[in-house]
């Protein structure tokens, strides 16, 4: 399973299931289940499903506040040249966070089947 990293307090936006678009900027292909990590931590504190990418233009980024849960404020312009939406579903929080090591250079996304060394791989 790949793990993704996010921020504080996105991440827990997200488990909370108030944020169901993660803004990045770039697409993804990658669907289904993922491993949500929160950034500076060395856990993965849950897990969420991505069922789309949707390019997004300066109105729909505005009119996604409810979805992005940046503030209005705040939305003024797009936060990149190319901006998408990661559509979420399907948080989970985990009961007990899984630690794991990070690989040097990661800064999206994490292999967890090879930097979780303590937790057996169905765990996820």
């Amino acid at each position: 399973m790949k793990g993704l990293l996010i921020k504080s307090p996105w991440v827990d936006l997200i488990l909370e299931g108030k944020k169901v678009w993660e803004i990045r900027g770039s697409n993804t292909k990658i669907r289904g289940e993922v491993g949500l990590i929160k950034s500076g931590t060395g856990l993965v504190v849950g897990k969420v499903s991505i069922v789309n990418s949707i390019k997004l233009s300066i109105r729909d980024y505005q009119m996604g506040n409810e979805f992005h849960c940046v503030d209005s404020k705040e939305s003024y312009e797009l936060p990149y040249k190319n901006t998408y939406a990661w559509v979420l579903e399907k948080p989970e929080i985990y009961e007990n966070p899984i630690p794991y090591k990070h690989p040097m250079g990661a800064v999206i996304w994490v292999d967890l089947s090879k930097a979780t060394t303590s937790v057996s791989p169905h765990r996820f």
